[in-house]
């Protein structure tokens, strides 16, 4: 269980990394005029986190079912997102909520936007391949059961 937890956490503090990288270039690498930059690299901030949420997603999908690693994103992506919405601003000098309760909102749907394409992405991309704990699963039912010979029944 303490394993769990702490790949969980270690996600959280990587998502909320890429988080805290991201608002400390904005803030100290371009003019606060600029909105356009902060604006890419808002973007590319968030194609990163999903794709990390995609990768986290394939490789634990080979080995868990989808409702035990399910869980686990659900949760590092929660504590992550707290953890951007509410103290990364304040790493770099702003307030939460400086921007009014839209631009708030805004990122918390922004977020969870790209951490569910991510995991959507990397799930559907697994399943596809035929990867995934499910089929993995099937696959080896199904060639027990063809290896078995047929027992004779004596009547």
């Amino acid at each position: 269980m303490n394993k769990r937890w702490q790949a969980i956490g270690v996600l959280a503090v990587a998502l909320f990394a890429v988080n805290v990288v991201a608002r400390l270039v904005i803030r100290f690498g371009f003019d606060a005029d600029d909105t356009a930059a902060a604006d890419r690299l808002s973007l590319a901030m968030f194609l990163v986190i999903g794709l990390i949420l995609a990768v986290v997603a394939f490789v634990w999908g080979r080995r868990r079912p989808a409702a035990a690693w399910g869980a686990d994103v659900a949760a590092a992506v929660g504590i992550a997102l707290l953890l951007t919405v509410l103290v990364a601003p304040l790493l770099v000098g702003n307030n939460p909520f400086a921007g009014g309760a839209g631009t708030f909102f805004a990122q918390i749907w922004l977020y969870l936007a790209a951490t569910g394409a991510g995991v959507l992405l990397g799930y559907l991309l697994l399943t596809a391949l035929g990867l995934d704990h499910r089929s993995q699963t099937l696959k080896r039912y199904a060639e027990l059961k063809t290896a078995k010979p047929r027992k004779p029944v004596r009547r």
